[in-house]
């Protein structure tokens, strides 16, 4: 593994307060930052698959593109729980996850020369276990925090006392922004005590004061769906609000002014200047570009995008017809593929069979837990057609999960 990806590992701990399980952590760092504002954490949930699923985590190029957008590193874990094991032995950070993340930090930051990973604050995503494991740190680093999205899950303090209960928030947790995102099918079946429970926490972490929203997805059950078009725009509006100015200054706060409201399971929000109902059982938006957002999602699962993505740069083109280039993804819909031309002529789609059995198909093609599926695909063509000598004129447009194109790239000429 080589820049800007970095990986750390620890091997199963038989000490009392250690982690029981092995963990990778794969941290991505944006080519060319100088000092990082913050760690994004994208936690992936209990179960074998699950964990396997983390393991792509820090190569998701969507999510790579809020963490450029704000200078943080991409942290993805992927813990080696195999089915018999408890989940809790990580979910809850007490029995050592919280122990070993810290150590991770510390570790990347020697291995990077990047000293200020140890005292960034992070943006943490958690689904299911993932969440129990993300709402359970609110609780114990309420300060380090800057915004905590919860999809399927919520922070239960796992222990014989808490366990299904309503956990005791720190005052500093309620200045936190955080967004609870169910599916509406996990209301009945597997799913329906973790609906309850989460909703629960939902009513009375509100109740409290607390920065809380509530997006229900129609289309989902467990699984994530296309709760990523609404998860990275609200981090990118918390993230604007809450890091700070100067490294190793404190969290700033969540503005009163803007914020936008909305009846608890409506689909309409306005400013909270106008809003009569009950505030303490309201869902809580940052702003009315959120807002919006979040009621398209929450009627029909998914939101819209009227921009174009950003073209793709660096290609180059080898004497065999060999193609190469760099893409970011858009920063509202992702990346869905690419246009390929030679000579003014469509040769190729990339992929050719898009592919989206758990929301909108993308070129990283997007599992049941928001990562990318392995084999991880590669900004790369071979144009077979290519004529040996032919000074052949490529260039290749980015295509967004909304179906909009990139103006084109600029051309590369076979040598």
């Amino acid at each position: 593994m080589s820049p800007p990806y970095y990986e750390v590992r620890y091997g199963v701990s038989t000490h009392e307060g250690e982690l029981k399980l092995g963990v990778t952590y794969t941290l991505w760092i944006p080519p060319g930052v100088k000092t990082l504002r913050g760690v994004i954490v994208h936690q992936h949930g209990c179960g074998e698959p699950a964990c396997q699923a983390g393991a792509t985590a820090a190569y998701d190029l969507h999510w790579q593109a809020l963490a450029r957008k704000w200078d943080c590193a991409l942290l993805g874990p992927s813990y080696q729980q195999a089915e018999k094991d408890d989940c809790a032995w990580w979910c809850d950070p007490r029995q050592g996850s919280e122990k070993t993340f810290l150590n991770a930090l510390k570790d990347f930051a020697a291995a990077t020369g990047h000293a200020e990973l140890e005292r960034v604050p992070w943006a943490l995503w958690g689904h299911s276990g993932g969440a129990n494991w993300v709402g359970t740190m609110l609780i114990r680093h309420p300060e380090r925090i800057a915004a905590v999205w919860l999809r399927s899950g919520s922070p239960r303090l796992i222990s014989a006392q808490a366990k299904g209960g309503i956990p005791e928030m720190p005052t500093a947790s309620f200045a936190v922004p955080v967004m609870c995102n169910l599916g509406v099918k996990e209301q009945e079946g597997r799913f329906a005590d973790l609906w309850n429970s989460t909703f629960a926490f939902f009513r009375d972490f509100r109740g409290k004061g607390a920065l809380v929203g509530l997006a229900p997805d129609p289309r989902t059950s467990h699984e994530c769906g296309d709760s990523r078009y609404l998860a990275i725009p609200w981090f990118d509006a918390c993230l604007a609000q809450r890091l700070p100015k100067q490294p190793g200054a404190p969290l700033r706060a969540m503005s009163r002014t803007g914020v936008w409201l909305a009846p608890l399971f409506g689909d309409t929000a306005q400013p909270a200047r106008a809003f009569t109902n009950d505030l303490s059982q309201s869902v809580w938006l940052p702003n009315r570009a959120i807002a919006k957002a979040w009621s398209e999602y929450v009627k029909t699962g998914a939101t819209s995008d009227t921009t174009a993505p950003p073209a793709p740069k660096k290609v180059r083109a080898s004497a065999a017809g060999e193609l190469i280039w760099e893409a970011g993804a858009d920063f509202e819909s992702g990346l869905a593929g690419f246009i390929l031309e030679c000579d003014g002529a469509e040769i190729a789609r990339l992929p050719q069979k898009p592919e989206g059995p758990f929301g909108r198909p993308l070129f990283q093609k997007m599992s049941y837990h928001d990562t990318p599926e392995k084999p991880l695909p590669q900004m790369r063509f071979a144009d077979t057609t290519a004529r040996p000598g032919a000074k052949h004129r490529y260039r290749i447009r980015a295509v967004n999960s909304a179906g909009l194109e990139s103006k084109p790239s600029a051309a590369a000429v076979a040598p």
